[in-house]
């Protein structure tokens, strides 16, 4: 166990060092295994510390929760710097960067396993995992309303709901495939495959003739 070095920090610093010692932990023990006393030692505090944070275990995983999903979800936002505005580029991209590295990558994919089983049973949970599903569908619709458009289409925002459910079902497949089994795809691009499988979902025209390593 890697014990953090806790200096004199601001509020919202020393609430997301905890944070990460409690995905530290989690990422090791599981969630049951992941206990105040732990992640207290992990960041170098004490349990009463933390205490004035969060107001039990539950609040403090909730909010681990909701930082694994939220960096993924700013991670892929991100990756769209790389790119100009065209949206055959921003569409390709956000992609590209759903199926890779760091968003795609065991021990995020362990965290989401350890976390999912509580959206079933926890209200704060499913609240929490609705709301960053909503977030991301809302991303992946805008991207689709600017590619459609600049084909000179006026797609109505139910066509773009129901592309983007079905582009997120998509990214997630290739996420876990991607987590789970990387080395299976050393001779065939997750990422390309991701592009080619998006394109027939638009149509088999929107996204010809991009490289996905671009």
């Amino acid at each position: 166990m890697t014990r953090r070095s806790f200096h004199r920090a601001g509020e919202a610093e020393r609430r997301n060092d905890l944070i990460a010692a409690t995905l530290d932990s989690i990422s090791e023990h599981g969630l049951e295994g992941a206990t105040v006393r732990d992640i207290a030692a992990r960041a170098g505090v004490t349990g009463g510390l933390i205490r004035h944070y969060f107001a039990g275990k539950d609040q403090m995983l909730q909010a681990a929760y909701r930082e694994v999903l939220a960096s993924m979800t700013e991670t892929a936002v991100a990756a769209l710097d790389e790119v100009g505005t065209d949206p055959h580029n921003r569409l390709r991209r956000f992609i590209i960067a759903n199926v890779s590295p760091p968003i795609a990558d065991p021990k995020a994919l362990s965290l989401w396993a350890a976390f999912i089983s509580r959206v079933r049973s926890d209200d704060e949970f499913a609240r929490i995992h609705r709301e960053n599903y909503l977030t991301f569908l809302g991303i992946l619709e805008t991207l689709i309303y600017a590619l459609l458009d600049a084909q000179g289409r006026r797609p109505e925002p139910d066509e773009c709901r129901k592309l983007a459910i079905a582009i997120n079902g998509l990214i997630d497949g290739l996420w876990l495939e991607s987590s789970l089994a990387s080395d299976l795809f050393v001779d065939q691009s997750l990422q390309q495959i991701a592009i080619d499988a998006v394109e027939a979902l638009l149509g088999g025209q929107f996204l010809k003739n991009t490289p996905a390593s671009a």
